[in-house]
């Protein structure tokens, strides 16, 4: 049974559907202008949530919706399909900032507590649980909200940017390995690499095939801007990068976004990671593009962070992650 449907004297909270798609966005974008100006929620990320087959809208999401229909906020509890050795489950949503500090955040993320306490119960696996909240550091109101629940900051995430007019110090190709753009009939082999390069990272679970190929096949990813490494054919590092010319706009100037950075763990150390950065860097630049934009844990144990400041990004914006360990 999912949890009773909050009552508030100014909205009206049901359940999403598909044809809440647009009006969900909007009410995003009008978060993302205050929250993270420099990026904005594309609609086909909210539209992915619809087709995912462990998300059920019915149960899953709350909109508050004022009575001439318009949404003013949105919430979904999400619980990461592979649960075999952790049970992660999410808190995710927003309110529009011109209808906040009126007890509609509150109502929102206590629902969804409940339903991600609920997922987690129903998931049908002993491991160890717990929920996860990413808040933007301007938003410090939704932390507050998630604090009072009993989740507690761990980790800090920090968004970096670099000016592509700038030199790229690219590093000397080992022996034995060959620098090669993404090409979509590897996408199983990177979600393997991934999976395998991520496996030690904080927060991360294995990539399950269909969330995989709703990015791989996308409209932003950019082969042409993705870097593979490989050794004997096998992929052993990536670096895969997109574009949405909606944060050109927001960011000031044309930019790719890098999704993800690897190396598989057998072949850390070898300076692959920089070698595969500086691939897409100049791709994005022989492109036209002009600033490249990535996200990377603050106390990353592979040192990415300090990786990223040496090829010349920068800290631009921070993001919080809270977590309930049950």
């Amino acid at each position: 049974m999912s949890p009773t449907i909050p009552q508030h004297p100014e909205v009206t909270f049901r359940a999403a559907t598909e044809a809440d798609i647009d009006a969900i966005h909007a009410a995003v974008a009008a978060a993302d202008r205050v929250d993270h100006p420099s990026w904005v929620t594309p609609r086909e990320d909210i539209a992915d949530m619809f087709e995912l087959s462990h998300v059920d809208p019915a149960r899953d999401t709350l909109l508050a919706v004022l009575p001439d229909g318009e949404v003013v906020a949105m919430a979904h509890a999400m619980l990461h399909p592979n649960t075999a050795e952790e049970r992660h489950a999410y808190l995710q949503g927003t309110v529009r900032p011109d209808h906040r500090r009126r007890g509609i955040g509150t109502a929102l993320i206590a629902w969804t507590y409940t339903r991600t306490r609920e997922l987690l119960d129903e998931s049908g696996s002993d491991a160890p649980a717990a929920i996860y909240q990413y808040v933007d550091e301007e938003n410090a109101d939704a932390a507050t909200l998630g604090e009072r629940l009993g989740l507690v900051t761990e980790r800090w995430f920090s968004s970096m940017q670099r000016d592509l007019a700038e030199p790229i110090d690219a590093p000397a190709r080992p022996d034995g390995v060959e620098v090669v753009a993404y090409t979509p009939d590897r996408a199983e082999d990177v979600r393997i690499a991934r999976n395998d390069a991520f496996r030690d990272h904080w927060g991360s679970l294995p990539s399950p095939p269909e969330r995989w190929e709703q990015f791989v096949n996308g409209p932003f990813l950019r082969p042409d801007l993705s870097t593979l490494a490989l050794i004997d054919g096998r992929i052993v590092a990536f670096c895969l990068a997109s574009v949405n010319e909606e944060d050109w706009v927001a960011l000031g100037a044309p930019n790719t976004y890098i999704d993800l950075i690897g190396v598989v763990r057998d072949q850390r150390g070898r300076r692959l990671a920089p070698l595969v950065i500086a691939g897409t860097l100049e791709a994005a630049r022989a492109a036209g593009l002009e600033q490249a934009v990535l996200d990377v844990d603050t106390e990353s144990k592979t040192g990415a962070n300090t990786l990223y400041e040496r090829l010349g990004f920068t800290s631009t914006h921070r993001q919080q992650a809270l977590v309930q360990r049950l």
